[in-house]
């Protein structure tokens, strides 16, 4: 652990269990990495609370995915918060502390991997594991202002990684990234909902946009494509779905659980439909390799601010705040969140504190036609 946690807060060090007597289960490429595992993810020895103390359980065994990690000589030593079922773009678990953004006193660290950002935003951890379902490595890397990078995949959810530079999240990857020539699109109006979009943030793209072009890649303004609304449709049938089959509960979760009972077979068909079809659609529309832009449209707002909403509306309001992210869910393409900072004087209203007006903001980078490696390589164009 880079810090002791013992003068921290849950809230502050967003942790839902840890234990710093663990050694590592192997050597290998991984040596040397200390990381936290999401607690939607079993580890053996450890509870896992989902997100909602009444559903936590003690593990028995350990997740694919962190067994992989551990294999490789990383040390898993404690897990790290999200909303129930990960099914937020906060961090507010159900009946346990709620972790506050290190750079927004006050405010959510974004989610659901929450509690990997805080972890790494702090300097707790070089690396955190996270998993993205609709911008939730991203959306919390933006507000923490840290590096959340979504590796292409076959569904709308992957597991990664928060980091602090891009460097690292290609080497947890196992990916060398690979240069190649790329025509880039900047899109700046939102995609899946209307809203306003905070100034800076949009100064930010601009700004990363000059970087692009400094360096050698064509760069041109494209506008949201006409079929966006059948997009999102789309993922919010495959998202609410999922969760058709279990039992019900409570609140939000169960609020998308009848979401997901209104879904027939065919409107779950056509949504798969739209998804094997998309990244075609998107090339041939905007003819361009990859996008830019805001990863969220404005500063992260105080914690209770979505939970605090009816239920439909929390759930568009977390798809104002950031509505580029699940396009690339919806796609299986790669896309990456690096943290801007933003050139000195450009201050907006909806910066609560000068401080706020000081902090990075989350610049978005995602494939149309780029692999995993060509699109890391162009991130680090931005954020080494």
């Amino acid at each position: 652990m880079a810090r002791d946690l013992s003068s921290l807060t849950p809230q502050e060090h967003g942790f839902t269990y840890i234990d710093t007597s663990r050694r590592p289960k192997a050597t290998g490429r991984l040596s040397g990495w200390i990381l936290s595992a999401k607690d939607l993810n079993d580890v053996a020895g450890m509870p896992t609370s989902l997100g909602a103390k009444h559903r936590a359980y003690n593990a028995e065994t350990t997740d694919a995915t962190i067994a992989a990690l551990e294999d490789q000589g990383a040390l898993i030593v404690g897990k790290s918060s999200t909303p129930e079922l990960g099914l937020r773009v906060d961090t507010e678990p159900v009946d346990m502390p709620h972790p506050e953004n290190p750079l927004h006193p006050g405010a959510t660290p974004g989610g659901s991997s929450g509690g990997a950002a805080v972890q790494v935003a702090r300097g707790l951890l070089r690396a955190a594991h996270g998993s993205d379902g609709g911008g939730s490595l991203r959306v919390p890397a933006a507000a923490c202002g840290v590096v959340g990078f979504k590796q292409s995949g076959t569904d709308l959810g992957v597991s990664g990684f928060i980091t602090r530079t891009v460097a690292d999240a290609a080497f947890l990857h196992d990916i060398t990234p690979r240069p190649a020539p790329a025509r880039v699109g900047v899109l700046k109006q939102p995609l899946f909902a209307h809203t306003r979009v905070d100034p800076r943030h949009l100064r930010a793209v601009d700004e990363a946009t000059s970087q692009l072009s400094a360096a050698g890649y064509p760069v041109q303004e494209i506008a949201p494509y006409p079929t966006a609304d059948v997009t999102f449709e789309s993922f919010r049938h495959i998202f609410t779905s999922r969760l058709a089959g279990m039992d019900a509960g409570e609140g939000y979760f169960e609020w998308v659980r009848q979401q997901g009972l209104k879904v027939s077979e065919r409107m779950l068909a056509d949504a798969l439909r739209h998804t094997n079809g998309l990244p075609r659609l998107l090339a041939d529309c905007w003819q361009v390799d990859a996008i830019i832009t805001p990863m969220l449209a404005y500063t992260p707002p105080q914690i209770g601010t979505f939970l605090a909403l009816d239920h439909e509306e929390n759930f568009m309001e977390q798809t104002r705040w950031s509505p580029w992210g699940s396009l690339f869910n919806v796609a299986q393409l790669p896309a990456i969140s690096v943290p801007w900072s933003i050139s000195p004087g450009v201050s907006t209203p909806q910066a609560r504190t000068p401080q706020a007006a000081q902090t990075p903001v989350g610049v978005q980078v995602g494939s149309v036609t780029l692999n995993d490696a060509q699109l890391l390589h162009l991130a680090s164009v931005l954020h080494v």
